[in-house]
């Protein structure tokens, strides 16, 4: 195929960061040939990112690239294991995706471009390669919610329905297809390193850490010493992921599958598969359906990526040292608590809240989420609405409506909670109000992503081609309204 030269995303400085690690870390493949490329998201939030100008960039632009898979380099599946639901299975790698190309945006990081949905690779295991177009439009929401939340997120750059129908025994079939590229930090997952350990390649072990050090830990290179070089970047990992786990906890995220091999290396947070938004504060809630033993419920997240960073250390024992790996992961219970705090005292204006009084009213306002089952988005998101300065002087003005708490039966736990969250106020000075009300506007968006939102604007798409309510759904998300 000739390539468009006027294309923006084929004049990109494509970098050959991973490719230059060598034929041990992927395969490369070609891309699937679809029937059809009609264009259905493009992220314009995110081309100034990568230096371009989203009036200059045409539709025709995403489909040639990223639908006809015009390219500038070669495509490469990528090589990883995995624990799955707790079982080591030697048999991933990107079984329906590969990485498009590596290019450096305007802050000066590498960023990865990788498919999802582009044909099969020699790890697909018997499956087709393909995306459906709802899995396609799942994930673009979720990203974008996600981003607007303040976690740490992949996200989707463009999203093209590719004109085939898909068999799936999860979605009533056949079911509509589509490819869309993740924007990320980093492909390289904790299952990458296991790999390695499991083929016993230690020597591609160092080198992969060395790679990821250069690139996305860069500020370490400054450590003369290697073996605290290496300590330290997992020292540093444990707290990025501790903190990502908070980031969903706050966001009332539960992501649904924490394989190891959806654990980024960088911290990062992707792959939204069965992934749901909580309706109201239940730590057992559990996503995916075919999670029969609740493994990866919302309350277990952070249990789980303790685990997941527990099994890391089994590769990287080659290069770090067990003891100093222990000590560095039993902070993350630590990290991942005062985040957490941090981030849902946020959600009620507060910043930089001391012990205890943060703690108490942290613990209150969870208790009050669970013993109400209050909607969980509906509880902050209306008590942003609700909020005056007045609730500083008043302690029976904070949520005095009566319909608030409809089913309430321990009033005694509401007392508390707005007894507390009064004191804190009235130590704040009267000129900080107005900062409390601003945060509370920008990190409790009124657009909740349930499950019957999703379904809502699914419906008018898979009946009537209508797309208006999805373009209006990731219009609130952007905005944050």
């Amino acid at each position: 195929m000739e390539l468009n030269a006027a294309n923006p995303f084929l004049n990109l400085k494509y970098e050959p960061a991973l490719e230059n690690l060598g034929e041990d870390y992927y395969d490369r493949v070609p891309a699937a040939e679809f029937p059809q490329h009609i264009l259905r998201f493009r992220n314009d939030k995110l081309l100034p990112q990568i230096g371009l100008d989203p009036e200059k960039v045409l539709d025709e632009d995403f489909t040639e690239a990223f639908g006809q898979f015009q390219a500038v380099r070669p495509f490469l599946a990528l090589r990883y294991h995995g624990y799955q639901f707790g079982e080591y299975n030697p048999g991933l790698g990107d079984g329906r995706g590969f990485l498009y190309g590596q290019v450096r945006g305007i802050d000066g990081e590498l960023y990865d471009l990788g498919t999802k949905g582009s044909g099969r690779t020699p790890y697909s295991r018997g499956g087709d390669g393909r995306l459906t177009l709802k899995g396609g439009v799942r994930e673009v929401l979720a990203a974008e919610a996600l981003h607007q939340m303040g976690v740490k997120t992949s996200r989707c750059l463009t999203m093209i329905e590719t004109g085939e129908s898909l068999w799936r025994g999860d979605e009533p079939s056949p079911t509509r297809s589509s490819v869309m590229v993740r924007f990320s930090r980093s492909h390289i997952r904790f299952g990458t390193f296991e790999r390695f350990h499991y083929i016993g390649r230690n020597d591609l072990i160092k080198k992969l850490l060395d790679h990821v050090i250069d690139i996305y830990y860069a500020h370490l290179l400054t450590v003369e010493n290697e073996s605290e070089r290496y300590a330290l970047f997992y020292a540093e990992l444990v707290q990025k992921v501790a903190q990502l786990v908070a980031q969903w906890m706050a966001a009332g995220f539960c992501h649904g599958v924490l394989n190891t091999d959806n654990m980024s290396i960088t911290g990062e947070s992707f792959d939204y598969g069965p992934y749901a938004f909580i309706p109201t504060y239940n730590p057992l809630f559990t996503a995916a359906y075919f999670d029969y033993y609740s493994r990866y419920c919302y309350g277990y997240q952070a249990t789980i990526c303790h685990w997941n960073l527990e099994m890391l250390q089994v590769p990287l024992r080659a290069i770090i040292s067990k003891a100093d790996m222990e000590a560095a992961l039993d902070k993350f219970s630590e990290y991942y608590a005062e985040h957490y705090q941090q981030l849902m005292l946020r959600k009620l204006g507060l910043e930089n809240l001391q012990m205890p009084e943060g703690e108490e009213l942290f613990k209150s306002t969870i208790q009050v989420l669970a013993d109400t089952q209050v909607s969980y988005h509906g509880f902050f998101s209306e008590i942003t609405d609700l909020f005056s300065r007045n609730w500083r002087e008043d302690v029976n003005s904070i949520l005095s409506e009566p319909d608030f708490f409809p089913s309430l039966e321990n009033r005694e736990i509401l007392e508390n909670w707005r007894s507390l969250y009064h004191r804190v106020l009235q130590n704040l000075p009267q000129s900080e109000m107005a900062e409390v009300e601003a945060r509370m506007r920008r990190w409790n968006p009124k657009t909740a992503l349930l499950r019957s939102q999703i379904e809502a604007i699914w419906q008018p798409i898979t009946k009537e081609d209508n797309w208006e309510p999805f373009n209006e759904l990731i219009r609130k998300i952007q905005l944050g309204i």
